[in-house]
């Protein structure tokens, strides 16, 4: 929820969950982060008013953002991260206070880890437009009533520009290094390209440089899920008094998406044709053991994400496109010259890899030349959220690179 105030905010403020929850209680909404939640690692910061590339004005911004390990005296030993759709600032530690879910990157961020706490301050946030503390659908417009139908539509470039104000807010001026993997690789090359100066080296991890229509039209089939569930009311769901919400068609999504995140093969091997009952599968009241997967993941999903974020941080996606406006992909690259790693998975059929050799052929400090690293896998997409090794020896190969 955003800590809304009548004047205008021209630098960061940070405040605490305690803090948050003395200025603003709302009922708890289904998956959406609200004040109330008990306090954890996470730090709040305004960047005061926004204006989307469309030209769409939210008059007071909050971002939600972690930090890992400390800041050295002069600022120049921070790593930032930035998550993939339906991540968040929690890179590592339990589920707990302030968090649903564990860190997501346990293995790679940490103490004597290739993101080593002990020598960086490794900082992620949560984009503009999620559900996990900063400002987005479910949060408080100026009114005192959720944005919901009214958020504004926004690009990955506008979400790259807000965590841009918001690490100019911190008064860090460069980053030893920009890493983020699937959609947080979006905003790796568009913070990087606004401000090449600003990272050192980057990492973009499964992720392309452009959708594609055939990606573009998956992701219609999830907000067509969403959209078309009668108690998503255009959006503005938030205080219906039954607490009602998209849960049905947001779980519908998550299942769409999970088999995109996965290998076929990976799929097959795991699941089969392995079916849940005692009963032929020509019939009787079973289901397939991947069913069952999907429902089970599906509607966890719903307890821990707000339907109004997924729809924009989507929407958000399908506008990804690192060439337009700039002359192409090639002269959107070229500025790019900085010791680069670009990872693909060889079987992910969500980002393809041919996106992420198109990147690495375009990227003057590309380490592997014309061609991005395989990282060789069954799991699909992700992959570089499960291979933690060899993800975290790449991720050091990058570090080594003299800057």
């Amino acid at each position: 929820m955003d800590w809304q105030t009548p004047e205008d905010s021209r630098q960061a403020e940070f405040v605490t969950d305690a803090q948050l929850r003395a200025l603003i209680g709302k009922p708890p909404v289904s998956g959406a982060w609200r004040v109330g939640d008990p306090p954890g690692n996470r730090k709040f910061a305004r960047i005061g008013e926004f204006v989307t590339e469309a030209g769409e004005k939210l008059p007071h911004v909050t971002i939600a953002y972690e930090q890992f390990g400390e800041l050295n005296e002069d600022k120049s030993n921070a790593i930032l991260v930035f998550h993939a759709l339906t991540g968040d600032s929690h890179l590592i530690g339990a589920a707990g206070p302030g968090h649903v879910t564990a860190g997501w990157w346990d293995d790679v961020v940490g103490p004597g880890k290739a993101l080593d706490t002990d020598r960086f301050c490794v900082l992620a946030c949560n984009v503009l437009g999620g559900c996990m503390g900063s400002t987005g659908p479910s949060s408080l417009a100026p009114d005192g009533q959720e944005w919901g139908s009214r958020f504004p539509y926004l690009t990955i470039r506008d979400q790259a520009q807000a965590a841009l104000k918001w690490t100019e807010e911190l008064g860090i001026e460069r980053f030893e290094a920009v890493i983020g993997g699937s959609m947080g690789g979006m905003h790796t090359l568009e913070f990087s390209i606004a401000a090449p100066e600003r990272a050192l080296r980057i990492a973009v991890i499964a992720a392309p440089p452009v959708l594609t229509a055939d990606q573009i039209g998956l992701n219609l089939v999830q907000l067509e899920a969403i959209r078309s569930d009668p108690n998503y009311n255009g959006g503005d769901y938030y205080n219906q008094a039954d607490g009602a919400g998209p849960h049905h068609g947001l779980a519908t999504a998550r299942r769409l998406a999970l088999l995109n995140y996965r290998s076929n093969t990976e799929l097959d091997e795991r699941f089969g044709r392995a079916w849940q009952s005692t009963l032929s599968p020509l019939g009787g009241g079973g289901r397939f053991a991947v069913e069952s997967y999907l429902d089970f993941h599906g509607n966890k999903f719903t307890r821990r994400f707000d339907a109004g974020s997924y729809v924009t941080l989507v929407q958000a996606m399908n506008s990804h496109d690192v060439g337009r406006g700039r002359g192409g992909i090639t002269a959107a690259l070229a500025n790019l010259t900085m010791p680069a790693l670009v990872i693909g998975i060889p079987s992910d059929r969500l980002f393809t890899i041919d996106g992420q050799d198109l990147i690495a052929a375009n990227l003057p400090g590309a380490l592997d030349g014309d061609q991005a690293w395989r990282l060789d896998s069954p799991y699909g997409h992700d992959a570089f959220l499960i291979e933690h090794e060899r993800v975290g020896e790449q991720l050091l190969r990058l570090l080594e690179q003299p800057a």
